[in-house]
């Protein structure tokens, strides 16, 4: 009888999972685990749904801003674990993302709108891009220094900004862009905020942050605003959502009628390149003047 409640409880030990540990960011695979809690849903392959709520203005020199569109957004996604020999163990982030243009006044879905600039209606192009997909994270950066997260205390909460600079070759642009400018020029600021007692417990399977989003860019293609000085600014707050289910009616009916597709991430292999609103409308401009095949974009 000894032996056997002996085994019985070494059986029970092995079976306990490991206890759980308040998260130290100064430690490379912890910094790890923050960012990765802060993305992700609870475990590898277990879908994540991020939604934002905010507005749409102008900034044009010499004139007031304009409120041009109200906006509701959502990112669903994936995380996958991926090793290297060299980095360690880390994982890898999968997404597709939309965001609708709303008439300000009224709160219906755009599908077109008048320019007040050129006194044009164009077809409304809302933000449909599949992929968004992330490049593999691990405790040790490619340049072979430790990952860290930017990241604050303030009382029961933590703070985590993170500013993303853009400028690059703009697809809409020519050959020349390096003599005569019309690079992708943007600025994004995503600001994290979570509760430090469901971020950094492991006890907890995640974390459910809020975000605030501002992003600021060259106009959308589909406004055809050639090359009229101004800038849009976006103004954003959102959260990640226990459940897709919770998103709003709006951005559900719209995507069961025009993205299917979003009510699910890529799959974790996903290696096809990422979209963006000028990619996208490259190709339905291309489709529609007959250079490439006449098909929707991937949703």
């Amino acid at each position: 009888m000894t032996k056997l409640i002996t085994a019985l409880l070494l059986a029970g030990a092995a079976a306990t999972p490991t206890a759980a540990r308040m998260l130290d960011p100064s430690k490379p695979e912890d910094a790890l685990e923050i960012s990765k809690r802060t993305q992700c849903g609870e475990k590898d392959g277990q879908p994540a749904v991020y939604y934002w709520s905010g507005k749409v203005y102008s900034r044009v020199e010499g004139e007031r801003d304009r409120l041009l569109f109200t906006g509701e957004g959502m990112n669903i996604r994936q995380c996958v674990a991926v090793t290297d020999p060299q980095r360690g163990k880390g994982y890898r982030q999968v997404s597709r993302e939309v965001m609708l243009y709303l008439d300000p006044a009224t709160g219906q879905v755009l599908r077109e709108w008048k320019n007040p600039w050129t006194g044009e209606t164009v077809e409304v192009m809302h933000i449909a891009n599949d992929p968004v997909n992330g490049r593999p994270s691990f405790p040790t950066g490619a340049d072979g220094k430790p990952y860290t997260v930017n990241m604050k205390r303030m009382g029961p909460w933590v703070q985590m900004p993170l500013e993303v600079p853009l400028f690059y070759h703009n697809v809409l642009g020519g050959d020349y862009q390096a003599y005569v400018g019309n690079d992708y020029h943007a600025m994004e600021i995503f600001d994290f905020a979570a509760r430090a007692d469901e971020l950094l417990d492991t006890s907890k399977p995640t974390a459910y942050p809020s975000v605030s989003w501002v992003r600021i860019s060259n106009w959308m293609p589909w406004m055809k605003m050639g090359s009229r000085q101004g800038l849009i600014i976006f103004n954003a707050m959102g959260a990640k959502l226990k459940s897709y289910d919770e998103l709003p009616a709006v951005l559900k009916q719209e995507i069961a009628a025009n993205y299917p597709a979003y009510t699910s991430p890529p799959p974790g292999d996903d290696a096809r390149p990422n979209e963006t609103t000028w990619t996208v409308f490259k190709k339905k401009v291309d489709a529609k003047n007959g250079d490439v095949p006449a098909k929707a974009p991937n949703h």
